[in-house]
């Protein structure tokens, strides 16, 4: 591990109910400001003293219930930054724009935090199609998106740092558990009609069709959509031994509520999720999924020193009733990786930034730790939870080391 990477949390503050600011090791440049013309040469919104970046979510729309997490998570990154000497002597100001659940309106605003705002990094999107509606404007204009969600994988560009699980560290590792513990043969594979859910199912099919196992239907349902009767029925005829469910935004509260409705009862009827975490589940209710297991990496209840720290901070600024959801974590690694490898490169270049991603380590990050792929994506555990009533998860088994990323698994594609 290199001095540049490195930091530690001073616990005993933390423990005394002070601020959670991480105390990062001396990196190039921290504790005084190089001058601007050496660590900002492309014409990026950097100054003597501060440094500007760009968040960009939905916080209106369906994905709102999903995405909220992410801003507040971020926010909280970036205050603990400043409050820890920033990042190369400079205080991050952010400028905030509402992708408002609709993929073309995440283009534009992507093109303006860029070209108008000239942003040094930004962090956000949320769905696999709002990532790729950005792409192609981060691409164009050379800038840096830190993206926090589990996604299909099958995707890799200079200009994305991936901080959620690809399919292998999610889809795959997650069924292969579910087949090990529960011994299924047949699976139901439900969706949201878009690009993760229908990317995703297809390799989830591929992957219980190479281990001899049947997929008895595969349904979707657009965004917002809230009747699932019709579908619940056609469950309790078939009576798969799994539920496979990969539904998103606000359509989860009415899917769970519904098939406890119709009296499927999670704590029998095998149902996994790679979409549900605490952030759905407090609209959901949690008597609703209770005995649901999810794949994630991240869940609010594991039990590390890193992680009691952050649930303190987080909920110290959001309110003690918050909840924070895998994706919600993901997102608050985003600033701080940026900030490590900014001080590894010296530079706010993107070019830079890019080239030196590779190999950055955050010790402290509340799911434990984490390291860039030279692929941009993270080495990190797979985890299993099982939801309880009160909202949250059983972390009831995790890998026992960082799975490596592989965002092109050969045979999935």
């Amino acid at each position: 591990m290199t001095n540049d990477t490195k930091w530690t949390v001073d616990r005993r503050k933390l423990l005394a109910g002070m601020a959670a600011v991480p105390a990062v090791g001396m990196a190039p440049g921290f504790g005084h400001a190089q001058a601007t013309s050496e660590v900002n040469t492309t014409g990026l919104a950097v100054t003597d003293d501060k440094v500007t970046v760009g968040i960009l979510h939905s916080v209106t729309g369906t994905m709102a219930i999903s995405e909220t997490g992410s801003v507040q998570a971020e926010k909280l990154a970036i205050d603990q930054i400043n409050k820890s000497g920033g990042v190369l002597g400079r205080q991050i100001e952010y400028i905030q724009e509402d992708g408002a659940s609709d993929w073309p309106t995440f283009a534009e605003k992507s093109r303006k935090l860029l070209v108008n705002d000239k942003v040094a990094a930004v962090f956000g999107c949320w769905t696999s199609a709002s990532r790729k509606a950005v792409l192609p404007v981060f691409e164009q204009y050379n800038g840096m998106l830190y993206y926090p969600t589990f996604y299909e994988g099958l995707e890799q560009s200079k200009n994305v740092i991936y901080t959620g699980q690809e399919a292998t560290q999610q889809i795959i590792a997650g069924i292969d558990w579910i087949v090990k513990e529960k011994n299924p043969k047949t699976f139901y594979l439900l969706g949201s009609d878009y690009i993760w859910p229908r990317t995703s199912n297809k390799i989830a099919r591929k992957h219980i069709e190479k281990l001899g196992l049947e997929v008895q239907g595969e349904e979707y349902f657009p965004l917002e959509h809230t009747q699932f009767n019709s579908v619940i029925n056609k469950l309790k005829l078939r009576k798969p031994d799994v539920i496979y469910a990969i539904i998103v935004g606000g359509s989860n509260v009415a899917f769970y509520k519904q098939l406890k409705a119709a009296g499927i009862d999670l704590s029998k009827q095998t149902l996994i999720t790679i979409s549900v975490t605490e952030d759905e589940i407090l609209g959901i209710g949690g008597e609703n999924i209770a005995g649901a297991y999810a794949c994630m990496k991240y869940f609010q209840s594991l039990d590390n020193p890193n992680n009691e720290a952050f649930v303190s901070a987080f909920k110290e600024m959001w309110g003690q009733d918050i909840v924070i959801g895998d994706v919600t974590q993901a997102a608050y690694l985003g600033p701080w990786l940026w900030k490590l490898t900014v001080e590894k490169a010296g530079s706010f270049d993107i070019d830079k930034v890019a080239e030196a991603s590779p190999g950055i380590e955050f010790t402290e990050a509340p799911e434990g730790y984490v390291r860039i792929h030279e692929n941009h994506h993270l080495w990190s555990k797979t985890r299993v939870g099982k939801a309880r009533l009160d909202g949250q998860y059983d972390v009831i088994y995790e890998t026992a080391e960082l799975m490596e990323p592989d965002p092109f698994p050969e045979g999935y594609q």
